[in-house]
Formats: C-alpha cells, sequence, structure tokens
C-alpha cells in the first residue's frame, strides 16, 4: 500500500472532508441554522457572565471551530454556555475579567490532562437512568430559559413581562415558526426546516415592520477578527490560589456536559465517540479562546440537536456554523440585528420537544422505583441547580442503590467435613455494604476448633472486607479456635498480599490455582495441616 495514501485516507477519515455534494449543501446550510441560533444565546450567556456580547461571541467561534476540527464526535457543537457562565460570576464580579481569561486557560490544560489520562473513559460511569434524567432536566433549562425572551425594558429600565397585543404577536410568530419546521420536512427537505423557518418569519416581521424585539435588541455583535491578548493577572502564588478553584470546577462541568452530550449525539446517529479525543479538544479550544478573548466554553445539546435534526453529521456542518458566526461578526451584524427573537425562541422550543426523553413517562412505572427516582432526581437538581451537580448526585445515588442491593446478594451456605471441619461457604461480593450480613453468619463460640471460609462463590473486593475477616479471626482466636480461608481467587489474593499486615488468619492453599497465602507460615506461626479429601 502506498504510504502516502494511507495518510490521505486516514486524513479524510479523522476530519471527514471526502463529503458528498449533497452531504455538503446539508451540512452548510446547517452549520447556518446553527450558526444564527448560537449568536443570542452566546450573548446572553455573556450577559450571564457579566463580560461584553463579543467575549461571548469570539469563545462560540474559537471553542465550536476547534472542537469540530479536533473533537471525538463529528457533527457536535461547542460554544459558551450557561452551566459554565454561571459558575464564573462571582470570578469576574470580583477579580475582573482578566483572571477570566487566565482561569479559562488554566480550564483548558486541565482538560488536557483529562484527555490524556484517559478519564474521559469514566463517563461509561453514569448510569442509563441519569442520562434521561440529564436529558430530561436540560430540555426543561432549555425551554425554561426561552422565557427571559417574553421580557422587555419598561420606562425605567426593568424587564417586565410583555402584555397585550406585543405579547400576542410574539406568541403568534413562536407558533408560526414551530409550525413551519414540523411541517417543512414533509414538503422539503433540501433545507433544513429550522433555517427555512428563522428566513420565513424574519421575512414577516421586516415586510410588516413588526414592533417586537429582535437580535440587536439584545446587544451590537458587530466586531472585528479575535485579537491574541495575554492575560494582564500578575504571576504569583496568590494568582493561582484564586483561578485553581475556579478553573477546575469550570473543567469539570465543561467535560460533564460535553462528555454526556457527545453520548447522546453518538446514540441518536448510531455511531462512536472518541472520549478522550474530545476532553483533549475541549482544552486546547479553551486554552486558545483565553488567549484570544474569549470566555470559553463547551459541548451545547441545544445546538448539537439543531445541527443532528438539520441533517449535519460531519465535521463541516460544525466548521462552518463556526465560520458563519465569524462573518456575521465581521460582515453581516446589521442583517443579523434584524431577525426576531420569536423566531429563535420557536426553533429552541422545537429542540426542547425533541431533545425531552417523554418515552421516559412511559416507563416510569415499569422500571425498578429507584431507577425512575434517580430519573426524577436527576431532572430536578439539573433544573434546580446545574448539570455538573445533578450528574454526581444521580451518580452517588445510583452507586449506593447498587451498593445496597450487591450487599443482599451474599449468601452462606453450612456444613461440617468428614473430619470435623466447619465450613462456611460464601456466594457473592464482600465489600462494605455486606460485611453486616457476613458477620452475622458465624457462631465463633459454638463453632469448632478449626473453621473454614469457602471463598469459590464470593469476591473480596474492598478494604472494608479485610477489615471484617480481621475482626472475624480475632473473635477466633479469643476462643481458641482457627480460621481458615480456602479457594482465594486472584484478585482476593492480591488484595490479601496488601493487607497481609492486618489480616491474621491462615490460608488454605488451592492446589489447583495456587492462589492462596498460608499466612500461619507467613507470621512464622505453625502452620495448619491441609485437610484431606
Amino acid at each position: 500500500m502506498n504510504p502516502q495514501t494511507s495518510s490521505a485516507d486516514g486524513l479524510r477519515e479523522r476530519f471527514r472532508f471526502d463529503l458528498s455534494p449533497e452531504q455538503l449543501k446539508t451540512d452548510t446550510l446547517s452549520g447556518l441554522t446553527v450558526a444564527l441560533a448560537l449568536v443570542p444565546e452566546a450573548v446572553a450567556f455573556a450577559f450571564v457572565a457579566q463580560v461584553h456580547p463579543l467575549v461571548g461571541l469570539y469563545a462560540a467561534f474559537i471553542v465550536g471551530l476547534i472542537t469540530a476540527v479536533l473533537g471525538g464526535r463529528p457533527g457536535m457543537i461547542s460554544g459558551a454556555t450557561g452551566a459554565l457562565a454561571v459558575v464564573m460570576i462571582s470570578l469576574v464580579v470580583t477579580h475582573g475579567v482578566e483572571y477570566l481569561f487566565a482561569t479559562v486557560i488554566l480550564m483548558g490544560i486541565f482538560q488536557i490532562l483529562a484527555g490524556v489520562l484517559r478519564w474521559g473513559k469514566f463517563i461509561r460511569m453514569v448510569p442509563h437512568p441519569v442520562m434521561l434524567g440529564f436529558v430530561n432536566g436540560l430540555a426543561i433549562v432549555i425551554g425554561l430559559a426561552q422565557l427571559s425572551q417574553f421580557k422587555v425594558k419598561d420606562a425605567s429600565g426593568a424587564l417586565v413581562w410583555m402584555s397585550g397585543t406585543p405579547l400576542y404577536t410574539m406568541l403568534g410568530l413562536v407558533v408560526v415558526t414551530m409550525a413551519i419546521i414540523w411541517l417543512a420536512p414533509k414538503v422539503t427537505k433540501a433545507i433544513p426546516a429550522p433555517l427555512l423557518a428563522i428566513v420565513a418569519v424574519s421575512l414577516i416581521v421586516i415586510g410588516l415592520n413588526l414592533d417586537i424585539p429582535r437580535v440587536g435588541d439584545m446587544a451590537q455583535i458587530a466586531g472585528g477578527l479575535p485579537e491574541f491578548h495575554i492575560p494582564m493577572v500578575p504571576i504569583n502564588l496568590e494568582t493561582l490560589q484564586i483561578i485553581v478553584p475556579y478553573a477546575a470546577i469550570l473543567a469539570a462541568v465543561g467535560l460533564i456536559e460535553s462528555l454526556l452530550t457527545l453520548n447522546l449525539v453518538s446514540e441518536m446517529t448510531d455511531s462512536h465517540g472518541g472520549a478522550s479525543k474530545e476532553c483533549v479538544a475541549q482544552g486546547t479550544a479553551n486554552i486558545v479562546t483565553g488567549f484570544f478573548g474569549g470566555m470559553g466554553g463547551c459541548a451545547m445539546i441545544g445546538q448539537s440537536m439543531i445541527n443532528v435534526k438539520s441533517g449535519g453529521r460531519t465535521r463541516w456542518s460544525g466548521i462552518s456554523a463556526a465560520l458563519f458566526l465569524l462573518a456575521f461578526i465581521l460582515f453581516a451584524s446589521g442583517l443579523i440585528e434584524q431577525i426576531p427573537l420569536a423566531a429563535l425562541v420557536g426553533v429552541m422550543f422545537m429542540v426542547v420537544i425533541g431533545t425531552f426523553a417523554w418515552r421516559s413517562l412511559q416507563i416510569m412505572t415499569k422500571i425498578p422505583r429507584h431507577d425512575a427516582f434517580v430519573i426524577l432526581l436527576v431532572t430536578a437538581v439539573t433544573v434546580y441547580s446545574d448539570l455538573a451537580v445533578a450528574v454526581i448526585v444521580g451518580v452517588i445515588v445510583s452507586a449506593l442503590v447498587f451498593a445496597w442491593q450487591a450487599a443482599k446478594r451474599i449468601d452462606v451456605s453450612v456444613s461440617t467435613e468428614e473430619h470435623g471441619w466447619k465450613v462456611y461457604e460464601l456466594r457473592g461480593p464482600l465489600f462494605f455494604g455486606s460485611i453486616a450480613s457476613f458477620n452475622e453468619q458465624f457462631d465463633p463460640k459454638s463453632d469448632p476448633e478449626d473453621v473454614v471460609i469457602e471463598f469459590m462463590g464470593a469476591r473480596v473486593w474492598d478494604h472494608s472486607a479485610l477489615q471484617a475477616i480481621d475482626s472475624l479471626a480475632t473473635k477466633y482466636e479469643e476462643q481458641g479456635k482457627k480460621l481458615h480461608l480456602r479457594h482465594l481467587s486472584t484478585d482476593c489474593k492480591n488484595l490479601l498480599q496488601k493487607a497481609d499486615k492486618f489480616v491474621e488468619v491462615s490460608v488454605i492453599e488451592d492446589p489447583h490455582y495456587e492462589v492462596a497465602v498460608d499466612y500461619a507460615e507467613m507470621f512464622g506461626k505453625k502452620p495448619v495441616p491441609q485437610p484431606q479429601s
């Protein structure tokens, strides 16, 4: 095989630029749709973080471009997000925007380290009920975020809810947008339905000169190219003490949201994504955006859903979205500022409908109650707090439920061998959750002089289990009796070897597996003879 041909094929596979004309058109139009929806979100998140709108727009462009090229999931969209903006508020208010730029750079370094160390694989530990709760909670959050578009400033400059004709007009246009998105695919798939809806509603508003909020009412988005800028912060220990905690939290929140979005998009497109590659891409993007005056970012589930549902499948869809966004900033700000917010709200409401896992409502009474509880818990915490906290809470609760269920699986059967030794045969995992049940099975006072614990059907998982064995051995020793361990598996043996200072029991060597250790001999005591079968 020609090495140059192999290299070119690998490059095409990595970037997926070998597009058919039809897919190229679809990805380009999908990218344009995403870019139009990105503008108000980037501006809104910049306001949340209390920075200039261009700081959010530059982040959306840079993070979106780099992750589209290097990320682990073609078709995913990244940019400035609300989950990160909320964390940034106190940093910006207390120390200023320069500290934010430095924090974003450090955040990127942490994310690259996570990718290099392959920590992204731990996203597999997120159970499916947590994923369902995450999707439902995020859909609700996206929907609630759109309600702010129904507020206008009064004479005093305070935000108040719309009423009367402006409200009815806004609601009508939202409904028209949603109707076009629903009906358009039944007529033609040549143009993504969300893009067609945005253009149609914008023409209606501009043509009739309707007085409703537009993108330009939020902020002026005109600007130049992002410029290289080293954060103006003192390089000392005090600065690190300020930015490290924020950088660590932002890195964790960004990676959790990005990897969960990666899994969701992979499920929707029936494809696989690279978690570690995505970590490195997110980190690289945030380092660059920190040096170019951006607020940092991560994957955006709402925009990713728009892209996927509009047909975007390759890296070009994300790249084109970023390039269109830059073009808006440089050349088309006046035109983009005329887009009515009602059209973008309608698009996002359709994203909410498509994102929410409606089937989770149907299966609530059919799945275990603890799984249903986890779905509701993660949904509620996502809405009340934020995504990262919700996922962590969901994983912890799921782990505790698993530990409780596993603890109930420990089972013991008792028998007596010909030579008079009493045998306790264990079945199930021995760990912190099951040691209470384990301890209840033994009776050191009434047992014979030699007692065997048979581990053929059991495993020792942690130090709590070793401590339980140690305590049991002590009780038998106080009664002048011997405790033996039989048929240890390799992993059990390894655990016991590491804890040989704590477990003082004689271990009967298994002649077949040869994994057991005679602790009586190890501690210089007289070995206990192995019984003859």
